[in-house]
Order: C-alpha cells, then sequence, then structure tokens
C-alpha cells in the first residue's frame, strides 16, 4: 500500500484546517466512514450488522454525488478554481463510488454470498484507501470553497481601500456626503465578512487579533466622519488636517491588518511578534523544573539560571515605574531575591545529583524543586496584584473624565492656553494607562488576552494626542458646531477603551482565580413555532457603518452588566438552582445583543436582534416565576423586598414584549426601536443584578436552617403546594431556556457548508 495517506494524491500537502466550519462538516463523514472501517476487525457478521454497514456505504455515496455537484457548480463560477475543484471533486465521486461497490454486499447470489462477503470486508486496503481518498479530496475542495470566502473578504477590502482614496481627496461638502454613503455601506459589508469570519476561526490567538483589528475600524468610521468634515469646513487648519490624517493612517492599517490575518501574509516591514511575558516565562520555567522529576539531564543548569535572570530582568518594567508604590516595588524586589536564593539552592542539589549519576532526584532536591516553583508562583502573584490593583486605581481615578471635561471647555471658550495645559494632564494621564497595559500583558495568562493588552496600548497611544489636535482645533474656531462634535467623538472613543480596559481586568483576573475566560455562547436562532412565524413578517434591517458606532456605544453597558451578573452567579453554591440558571440564560442573551451593537455574532439583522429580545424577555418572566416561589419560604419582610423587585422585573419584561410585537417601518424607527430594546434590557439586567445577592444571602441562610429544623421532604412538600401557575407565553420546561446548548451549536456549525451557503 503507498505510504501516502490519500493513496496516490497529493491532497493532504497544504490542506490544514483553519475555521470550524469546515472542520464541523467533515465530522459526520469522519464518523461514518469511521464507523465502516472499524467492522472490519470483526471475524464474524450477522446479517442485520451488514445490512448496517450496506445503508452507510450507500449514504456515503449519495451524500458525496450530492456534495460533489455543488462543487463542480463552485468551479463553474470561479474560473481561478476550476481546475483544482474539478480534480478534487472526480476523486470524491471516485472515493463515494468505491466505497458504495464495497459495501454492496446484496448483489451477490444466494450461492456466492458468503465468499462474496469474505472477499470484500477482508479487502481492508482498499476500503482504508477509498476512505483516505474521500477525505483527502472532500476536505480539499472545502479548502477551495474556503479560498472563495477569502476572495469575497479581500475584494471587499479593496472596494473599500478605493473609496477611501476617493474620501480622502474630496473638497465639498456635497461630494463628502455621496462618497462616505457608499463608503458607510461598503464598511458594513466588509463588517458583515470579516464577523463571520472571525467566529469561523479555529486559533483563538487569529481571532482575537481580528477582534482588535475590527475595533479600530469600527472607532475609526465616525472619526473619519467628523474628521474629514472639520477638515472640510476649517481647511487651512492645521490641527484639523493632523487629526484627519491620522485617522485615515490606522484605517489603512487595520484594514492591511485584517488581510493579513485572513490570507495568513505579512508584509515585509512587519515582524512584530508577541513580547513574552513575564507569565508564560514563569510557566515555562516552573515546567522545565518540575520535569527534572522524570528527567535529571533534560536540561542544564547554566540554562536553568539564564533563564531565571531573564525572568528578573522583565520584572523591572514593574519595579522601575514610577507609578509603583514603595510596598509593591520592595515586595517584587524581595520575592525576585528569594527565587534567587532557592534556584541557587536546586542548582547545588541537581549538581550534586548528576554527578553521582542518579537516574531520580533525591529528597533533598525533591524540596528545592518545590521552593523554587513555590517561589516563581509567589512572584507571578504579587506581579499580578501590582498591575491589576494599579489598572484599578487608575479605572477610578480617569473614571471621572476631568481631563476630558476641561479640555472640552477650554476648547469651546477659544483659550488655547488652557487647552495646551490641560494637554500636558492628559498626556500624563495617557503614558500611565500605556505602560499599565504593559504590564497587564505580562501578567494576562493567554495569548488572546495579550493582544487585547497590546491593542489597548496602542489605542490609549494614537487616540490621546488626537484629542489634543481635535482640542487645538475647536479652541481655535469655538463657534463651530463641527469641530465641538469632532472633539467629542474623540472623547467618546477613549471612554469607549477605558471601558474595555475594566473588561480586560476583570477577565484577567478571571484566568488567575482559574475561571473561565470567556462567555459561554448562547445560540439565537429562530425557535419552532410562534417566535419563528413573528420573524417572517419582521423587515431585517443593517445598520449602516454612523449607527453601528452608535449603538456599539449603547452595547458597552450592557456587556458590563451581564459581566456583573456572571460575577454575581459565580458566587452561588448551588450553580444549579432555578434562579441561578435563568439569570445565566439572561446575561448569555443580553451579551449576545452587544456582540449585535458590535457587529459580531450570531444576530446578523434587527430582526434577529428583536427575535432575542422576546426570548429574553420569556425567560425573565420565568425568573420572576422562580423568585414567586423562592419567596414562599421567607419572613413578611425578605418576602416584600423580593416580590418588590419580581415586580419590576415583570414591569421590564413586558415592555419589552410590548416592543417586539410593535411594528416599525423606516430605518430612523428601527433604530430607535434597536434603543429601545438595549435600554430596557439593561433595566431587566439592573434588576437581576440586585436581587441575586440577596436571594443568594436568603439562600444560604434557610438552606442551613433546614439541614437542622426540618427534613427536605417537608420543604419540597412546601415547596410543591405553594408554586404558582406560570403566566401564559412563558417557556415551558425545566431546560427550555437551555434548549440550544453546546451540543446544538455543534450542530448548527456542522450545517453551516460553504458549499451549500455558496
Amino acid at each position: 500500500m503507498a505510504s501516502s495517506p490519500c493513496g496516490n494524491t497529493n491532497f493532504d500537502s497544504g490542506l490544514e484546517i483553519k475555521t470550524r466550519s469546515v472542520e464541523q462538516t467533515l465530522i459526520p463523514l469522519v464518523s461514518q466512514i469511521t464507523t465502516l472501517i472499524n467492522h472490519k476487525d470483526k471475524p464474524k457478521k450477522s446479517e442485520r450488522t451488514l445490512a448496517a454497514i450496506h445503508r452507510v456505504g450507500q449514504a456515503v455515496s449519495v451524500a458525496v454525488g450530492r456534495f460533489v455537484a455543488v462543487g463542480e457548480a463552485i468551479a463553474a463560477e470561479n474560473q481561478e478554481l476550476k481546475d483544482e475543484m474539478s480534480q478534487a471533486c472526480f476523486e470524491a465521486r471516485r472515493a463515494g463510488d468505491a466505497i458504495a461497490q464495497l459495501t454492496d454486499v446484496g448483489s451477490a447470489s444466494p450461492s456466492s454470498q458468503i465468499d462474496t462477503r469474505v472477499t470484500v470486508f477482508s479487502d481492508r486496503t482498499a476500503m482504508v484507501k477509498a476512505a483516505r481518498l474521500l477525505l483527502s479530496s472532500v476536505t480539499k475542495v472545502l479548502v477551495l470553497a474556503d479560498r472563495i470566502v477569502i476572495k469575497q473578504i479581500i475584494t471587499s477590502r479593496n472596494k473599500v481601500l478605493v473609496t477611501l482614496d476617493h474620501l480622502e481627496r474630496v473638497s465639498t461638502f456635497q461630494e463628502f456626503v455621496q462618497i462616505f454613503s457608499q463608503f458607510g455601506n461598503e464598511m458594513v459589508e466588509f463588517a458583515h465578512l470579516t464577523g463571520d469570519r472571525q467566529n469561523d476561526l479555529k486559533d483563538e490567538k487569529k481571532k482575537a487579533r481580528m477582534a482588535a483589528a475590527r475595533a479600530v475600524l469600527e472607532k475609526c468610521t465616525m472619526m473619519l466622519l467628523t474628521a474629514s468634515k472639520t477638515c472640510l469646513r476649517h481647511p487651512d487648519c492645521e490641527s484639523a488636517r493632523i487629526n484627519k490624517d491620522a485617522v485615515f493612517h490606522r484605517m489603512r492599517c487595520a484594514l492591511e491588518q485584517v488581510i493579513e490575518i485572513v490570507t495568513e501574509a505579512r508584509s515585509c516591514g512587519d515582524s512584530k511578534v508577541l513580547p513574552v511575558s513575564i507569565y508564560n516565562g514563569i510557566r515555562d520555567f516552573k515546567s522545565r523544573v518540575e520535569y527534572l522529576r522524570e528527567n535529571l539531564y533534560s536540561w542544564s543548569p547554566q540554562d536553568m539560571g539564564s533563564q531565571l535572570d531573564i525572568l528578573v530582568e522583565r520584572t523591572e518594567d514593574f519595579t522601575d515605574s514610577p507609578y509603583t508604590s514603595h510596598e509593591q516595588r520592595q515586595a517584587i524586589l524581595g520575592l525576585c531575591q528569594l527565587a534567587r536564593q532557592e534556584a541557587q539552592q536546586l542548582l547545588q542539589c541537581w549538581i550534586e545529583a548528576q554527578s553521582a549519576h542518579a537516574k531520580q532526584p533525591p529528597e533533598d532536591m525533591e524540596v528545592s524543586i518545590l521552593k523554587t516553583c513555590q517561589s516563581v508562583s509567589d512572584l507571578r502573584r504579587e506581579l499580578h496584584k501590582a498591575a491589576v490593583s494599579r489598572a484599578s486605581d487608575q479605572l477610578k481615578v480617569h473614571g471621572e473624565q476631568l481631563s476630558l471635561r476641561a479640555l472640552k471647555a477650554a476648547g469651546a471658550e477659544g483659550n488655547l492656553e488652557a487647552v495646551t495645559e490641560y494637554s500636558c494632564t492628559l498626556t500624563e494621564q495617557k503614558e500611565q494607562l500605556v505602560e499599565t497595559c504593559r504590564l497587564l500583558c505580562h501578567v494576562s495568562g493567554t495569548e488572546p488576552l495579550e493582544i487585547t493588552c497590546i491593542h489597548a496600548e496602542e489605542t490609549f497611544h494614537v487616540i490621546g494626542p488626537q484629542i489634543i489636535s481635535a482640542a487645538q482645533t475647536l479652541a481655535l474656531h469655538p463657534s463651530s458646531k463641527i469641530a465641538k462634535e469632532n472633539l467629542e467623538v474623540f472623547c467618546e472613543a477613549w471612554e469607549s477603551q477605558l471601558c474595555d480596559m475594566a473588561l480586560l481586568v476583570r477577565e484577567i483576573n478571571d484566568v488567575f482565580e482559574g475561571k473561565r475566560g470567556d462567555k459561554r455562547p448562547y445560540l439565537s436562532l429562530p425557535r419552532p413555532g410562534k417566535h419563528s412565524a413573528n420573524l417572517k413578517t419582521s423587515k431585517s434591517v443593517k445598520l449602516d457603518a454612523e449607527e453601528q458606532t452608535s449603538m456599539a456605544k449603547l452595547g458597552l453597558e450592557l456587556r458590563l452588566l451581564s459581566s456583573d451578573v456572571d460575577t454575581e452567579i459565580e458566587k452561588w453554591d448551588d450553580q444549579e438552582h432555578e434562579i441561578v440558571r435563568q439569570s445565566q440564560c439572561l446575561a448569555s442573551m443580553a451579551y449576545n445583543m452587544y456582540l449585535f451593537t458590535r457587529g459580531e455574532g450570531l444576530l446578523k439583522t434587527t430582526a434577529d436582534f428583536f427575535h432575542q429580545g422576546e426570548v429574553l424577555s420569556e425567560e425573565g418572566l420565568q425568573l420572576c416565576s422562580s423568585l414567586r416561589t423562592f419567596a414562599v419560604q421567607l419572613v413578611d419582610e425578605e418576602k416584600s423586598t423580593v416580590l418588590t423587585e419580581m415586580e419590576k422585573l415583570v414591569a421590564q419584561c413586558q415592555q419589552l414584549q410590548m416592543g417586539g410585537k410593535t411594528p416599525v417601518q423606516g430605518k430612523t424607527a428601527t433604530f430607535q426601536k434597536v434603543d429601545t430594546f438595549i435600554q430596557t434590557t439593561k433595566g431587566i439586567l439592573t434588576v437581576v443584578l440586585s436581587v441575586l445577592p440577596y436571594c443568594n444571602k436568603l439562600h444560604r441562610k434557610y438552606k442551613s436552617e433546614r439541614s437542622s429544623l426540618s427534613s427536605p421532604q417537608d420543604w419540597r412538600e412546601r415547596q410543591d403546594t405553594s408554586t404558582p401557575v406560570k403566566e401564559e407565553g412563558t417557556l415551558n420546561g425545566k431546560n427550555s431556556s437551555n434548549g440550544f446548548g453546546i451540543k446544538s451549536l455543534e450542530q448548527h456549525m456542522a450545517s453551516i457548508n460553504l458549499l451549500e451557503g455558496k
């Protein structure tokens, strides 16, 4: 048999699967082929088994036939892929036919059936060869189809670049309005294509880089609008021109970065790699030290000393900073010294063990390994504490936005001297935030979070000077409404990045504490029944770039609230409690709505968004029912508090339901309805955030009392006799809100066939 896993083909070269949709599309095929191959190892097979194998073989053949038909249609539409795609389709059809013949046991005559069966199922080489050829050729078709998706993104980017060039050269407002309208539509198309690609990527590092680049484009779109308008209104203003040029440059860089991620290419001058963080350095150091238990000769003592020196040197980013407190600096230096001492002791034990030709570390070396690992772990903990505490302190100080307010006021008064003074203050704050992001990168714990830290650092570094330029422009033209609006937009981008930084700190803490650093996905697809009917009557509207930016600002508060709810949920001992489970679903759905405001996630249109709001309101009413049941066990004052919050929640959910039933026509009305949905959802989460800790406290209290004063049976009976009837229209069944869990998500992803989508 040929050594190539694909027989005589070379389709396995360069067929790395980079997207979830391709991977999930292959899973059913791999499962069926595995079933066929595994049956070879059974010497005896019943009629039932043979019939089942025959059915699987025929099913594979039929599925491959349909698959190939779509592939051939794609080949006809894309001449540059025609030859490769046609060849892959031919090989797939040939392999499918071979599998069908190898499993066709029903065609044999009764007299020769036994011999035929033995001949077919003993020919393992032919079956394995056909299976490998089929998998290879199908993968080839999928990867080629994926190239078409990449081509669509590149084509969309090129359209944006052309329009961007025209936009940069306009000289009149009328021309600008016309071209910017076209630019907005092209950016929306690009946002949807890249958003889908981001969600489909398997590599979390690439996904984080894509998210960062798309965030830049999102913010720059609104900046580009106001900066261009300001430059047109004040063509002789140097600060306005500088501001505009900076926005266009940053937008082009972000567009180029997206294409680099999609095509896995790098520009000649771009050799940037992720800096090695202290977190990763300590993790690698500990791993190698602990491996000495397995192999005393896997590493040299000199290398260990050098690696520790590099780690200690990196801590200078913390100790040399003028913003690090004296106590923290001394604590870090002390732990560095302790790590050196423990490592030196380990080196001595290690060298002695090697000299004695020991196969395993002696007891004193084992103790030194433990102490060395503990010392660097303590160092990592202190560095994490220093970075996170500084970030939290700065967020509290900068959250008041005193410098931005002062700059706005000075600019509006035309006071250039005051603008210069407050610009120095803002510059100092920018340097503090940039350095803090650098320290957070050291302790982030994962590559995606490292990328997010770098993105935050670059954003503060770029937006700071742009705010100053915008303030100078306003000071030179204090009566200009456009200049005032321009400054406001840049200040909002700064505030937005501060919000993102607060979330980043929380996620870094989650990773450090061993919690999940990412959101659990909630699949908000139309459900069978009344909701799918409503969706058919709703006209889908896609927001343009300016509206998407405005929505993103509103969505930030929604994301913060959903994250706060998740934090409160984690404090419950009973994670299976109805209140916990339903609150978790509400937070997940709200997070999905937040993703919509960024042009990401599974909600693609406003119709999807409104449907998600309706499902969220129903889940909220389910929570109300659970709260009413929970209140039965409480005394009067406690019961009154819970029921009061429940009534607030009912009112918010009903308001959301009424809004969902209200038809809207026109883009403005649709935009306002989206805004109302977000505000109401924020209200729902606010109530949930208020009632969760109170219920958790009471739940612990009464759980303790029940364990000592009454039996579980008495408690269950008390609940059963007091459970009210659920309101009509709420979801039925304990697990109804979890109807689209992880398994359904995988099934959905498996159905996203790039070929059928074409």
